[in-house]
C-alpha cells in the first residue's frame, strides 16, 4: 500500500481550518503524513495546527515560512516537504467527505498508468449550507469530460484549467518534473501547472462525485463565480459592467495563453507534444480574440437604434452572436432594448 502525504497549505485559516482538520480525521483512511505551510499567519492558524498534531494519530509537520510567499510557492514548498508515495493537495477552508482518500488513492494504486487524478465537488456557502450546485457543472463541461476520457486531457488543460487543487492527488515521482512552480504566467496557479505538466507524462483520471464541501466565502483568495453561471451576464440593470467584466477577463486570458506557448515551448516534458501544443494554443488564441472583439462590439453600440443596425449586422454575419452570446435573441435585444 502507497504512503499518502497531505501538503496543506494555511494563512490566516483560522476560522475554518478546524473544521478542515477534523475532515482529515473522519477519512475511511487516513494518510500517513500531514505536512503543513503556513504562509505567515497573523492569526491562531499555527495554534490550531500544532494542537491538532497533539491528537493526531499520524505525523503532522508544521513549517511557517520566513517571509510570505504567496499561495503558489507555498504550496511548492510544502509538496518539496511531503516523503508519500501519493500527494493529496489540501486548502485550509474545506469539507472532505470520508471517503476521499480512499477512492482516489485506490484508483492511483490500481492503475500505475494514471498520474492523477481529481474529483467534484459541492459548493456550499460559508457556513455548510449548499448552494444547489456542484463545481464540475461551472468548471468542468460534458464536452471536457468527453475528451478526457477519449485521452485528450492535455487539450482540454490546454484550453482552460479544469482540476480544482483541492479535489486533486497526483504521484510524487513527477515532483522533479513539476518543480518549480510558474508564477508569471497568468490566471495559471499551482494546480492548473500540476495537471498540466502530469497530463503531459501521463493518463488522468477523473471521479463523478463530489468528494469534497468546497466553501465558498468572502476571505478566500480564489473561488467559484456559480452566481454568475446561473444569473449570465446579460442582465438588464448590468449589461455594460458585465460586458467590460467579459473583455478583461478574455484580455487576460490572451496574455495566458501567449505565456503558456512561450513557456511550454522551453519545458522538456512538453516537447513531445509540440504540434498539438501549437494547434491547440493557437486555435483558443484565435477564439479568444474573437470573444473580445464581439463583446467589445456589443458595449460600443451607439445609443441610437438606427446606428447600432450596422454593426449589428456585422455582428450577426459573422456568426459570433450565435457562438458566444444567444444567437438571434442577443441581437435582437441589443437592436431593441435600452443601451
Amino acid at each position: 500500500m502507497n504512503k499518502i502525504s497531505i501538503a496543506l497549505c494555511t494563512y490566516n485559516g483560522a476560522k475554518f481550518l478546524q473544521q478542515q482538520l477534523e475532515s482529515i480525521l473522519d477519512q475511511t483512511r487516513l494518510p500517513d503524513e500531514l505536512v503543513v505551510g503556513d504562509d505567515c499567519s497573523r492569526d491562531e492558524t499555527p495554534d490550531i495546527v500544532k494542537n491538532f498534531a497533539a491528537r493526531a494519530p499520524f505525523p503532522v509537520h508544521l513549517q511557517t515560512n520566513p517571509q510570505n510567499l504567496g499561495s503558489t510557492k507555498n504550496f511548492e514548498q510544502t509538496i518539496l516537504r511531503c516523503s508519500g508515495d501519493i500527494i493529496f493537495l489540501s486548502d485550509q477552508d474545506d469539507i472532505w467527505l470520508p471517503l476521499k482518500i480512499e477512492k482516489t488513492a485506490s484508483i492511483l494504486e490500481e492503475k500505475k498508468e494514471v498520474g492523477f487524478v481529481f474529483t467534484d465537488a459541492a459548493l456550499v456557502d460559508e457556513n455548510l449550507e449548499p448552494l444547489d450546485i456542484n463545481l464540475w457543472e461551472i468548471s468542468f463541461t460534458k464536452e471536457e469530460q468527453t475528451a478526457a476520457l477519449a485521452g485528450q486531457m492535455l487539450e482540454v488543460l490546454l484550453h482552460r484549467n479544469v482540476v480544482t487543487g483541492a479535489t486533486m492527488a497526483f504521484r510524487r515521482k513527477f515532483c522533479q518534473s513539476l518543480l518549480p512552480l510558474p508564477v508569471h504566467v497568468p490566471n495559471v496557479i499551482h494546480d492548473a501547472w500540476i495537471a498540466l505538466v502530469i497530463a503531459a507524462q501521463a493518463e488522468a483520471e477523473f471521479i463523478n462525485e463530489p468528494l469534497i464541501k468546497y466553501r465558498q466565502h468572502s476571505g478566500q483568495q480564489l473561488g467559484i463565480d456559480w452566481r454568475q453561471a446561473r444569473e449570465q451576464s446579460e442582465n438588464d440593470e448590468d449589461r455594460t459592467v458585465a460586458y467590460t467584466k467579459s473583455i478583461n477577463f478574455y484580455r487576460t486570458e490572451l496574455k495566458r495563453l501567449l505565456t503558456l506557448l512561450e513557456v511550454l515551448s522551453k519545458t522538456t516534458v512538453f516537447f513531445p507534444h509540440r504540434l498539438i501544443i501549437d494547434a491547440t494554443l493557437k486555435e483558443t488564441l484565435k477564439e479568444t480574440e474573437e470573444i473580445v472583439a464581439h463583446y467589445e462590439a456589443r458595449v460600443g453600440l451607439p445609443a441610437s437604434r438606427v446606428q447600432r443596425a450596422a454593426p449589428i449586422f456585422n455582428e450577426v454575419l459573422s456568426g459570433r452572436y450565435h457562438r458566444f452570446s444567444r444567437g438571434w435573441a442577443s441581437a435582437a435585444k441589443d437592436l431593441f432594448g435600452d443601451l
